[in-house]
């Protein structure tokens, strides 16, 4: 048994050493990993072996439950697929309570509130700093909002009255400044950005899909251009689609029926399929399909993706309905050649609406979560990790 110093205290090795301690380490929770890793540098080789090498971590769905009235009380949980736990995220700091009111996320990979006096958002995977800057010039109710590298993109949703409803704002994190530029597409103007469009960022631009018609662009903001209009259509008979990354791929999600069932509420002939978008938007790669029982489970008995909105990450894709926020539907995306696995979460205990409670609304986010920044978060001080009393979610599915 092997003796070693550790700040000034001698640790005693365990005698569980090699593939049965890395083995032992892939069921535990990341967050409880968090202090094995501290232990010895055998532990920590041991630990980071068994993410490798065992059950590596997976991007975490993190849900914000907030009142819609003063003090608008916010509560967050984290779904960790790699445990299947539910995680409670209590904020300890004064300053990384102060979530502003209206939360909102578009693309899942940017927290933000805006009103007339105020721009607060964070891109943080677990909310501990906000920054807090000046609005954009235009007041904007219904804008698209996303963020690339150091630059966050406000686009449209203005209102009638002002001088250019459809300009697009650029706020750059690192020069602490807004600069205007060309308005967004015509074709974009008439859609509300929360209830018609599906927004996702990567690969250095920002994607827009008006979700009925399939019609995309895209916006850089290096060049501050606007490309396309794209045709997001790989079959004839799509009713709806949104659209996401996973595997830094640009992926197309769609509900489909026959032609026979498009004007039929129930899910009778309805199916949801997943595709890679291929080079200039001319090509799709079908992934996976949806079992109908999942379809049923996100939906209910009258399908409608124009109501789905997604978030994901690395190889994680969540689907669910902001209005309803009772189930989610995941798909772990698998490389090319490879099988996907679908499964279905109940979201962790939320502050329930009440006859004297206001309504609350749930806002999604997907975020890579390691043991870095559980390590960051924890000794910061700012924030609480607990597992939720829920336990596990168990409901997969596999797909070729």
């Amino acid at each position: 048994m092997e003796i070693q110093s550790n700040h000034g205290h001698d640790v005693v090795e365990s005698p569980l050493q090699g593939d049965v301690l890395e083995l032992i380490l892939s069921h535990v929770p990341l967050i409880d990993l968090v202090p094995a890793h501290r232990v010895s540098r055998s532990w920590s080789l041991a630990v980071s072996s068994s993410l490798v090498h065992f059950n590596r971590p997976r991007p975490w769905l993190v849900v914000h439950s907030q009142s819609t009235r003063p003090p608008y009380e916010t509560v967050a949980h984290a779904f960790d697929p790699r445990s299947r736990d539910w995680v409670e995220l209590q904020h300890q700091d004064p300053s990384s309570k102060r979530v502003p009111s209206g939360l909102c996320s578009q693309s899942g990979r940017l927290l933000y509130g805006l009103s007339p006096s105020q721009f607060s958002f964070s891109l943080d995977p677990l909310g501990l700093s906000w920054h807090q800057v000046d609005p954009p010039l235009v007041w904007r109710p219904d804008p698209i909002v996303a963020a690339v590298g150091r630059r966050v993109v406000v686009a449209g949703g203005g209102c009638d009255f002002d001088d250019d409803p459809f300009a697009v704002e650029i706020y750059d994190v690192e020069t602490r400044k807004w600069e205007s530029y060309n308005a967004m597409p015509s074709a974009l103007r008439d859609c509300s950005a929360s209830a018609c469009l599906s927004v996702a960022a990567g690969r250095g631009q920002i994607y827009v899909a008006e979700k009925l018609s399939g019609v995309a662009h895209s916006f850089d903001p290096e060049t501050k251009e606007w490309y396309g209009p794209y045709d997001l259509r790989p079959e004839r008979n799509i009713c709806c689609s949104v659209i996401g990354f996973a595997n830094d791929r640009l992926i197309l999600i769609s509900l489909i029926g026959d032609p026979g069932s498009l004007s039929d509420s129930s899910l009778k002939g309805k199916t949801v399929k997943i595709w890679e978008v291929l080079g200039e938007f001319v090509e799709f790669r079908e992934v996976t399909e949806m079992q109908p029982e999942l379809l049923k489970e996100l939906t209910g008995d009258e399908p409608s993706i124009s109501s789905i909105s997604v978030c994901s990450a690395g190889d994680m894709v969540y689907l669910y309905d902001p209005s309803k926020p009772g189930a989610v539907v995941w798909c772990e995306v698998a490389a090319e050649g490879g099988g996907c696995e679908w499964g279905t979460l109940r979201m962790a205990a939320m502050p329930e609406d009440g006859q004297n409670q206001p309504a609350r609304k749930a806002v999604f986010t997907c975020w890579d979560v390691g043991i870095p920044e559980l390590e960051r978060a924890l000794a910061s001080d700012k924030l609480r990790l607990s597992v939720a009393k829920e336990g596990k979610q168990e409901n997969a599915h596999n797909a070729d």
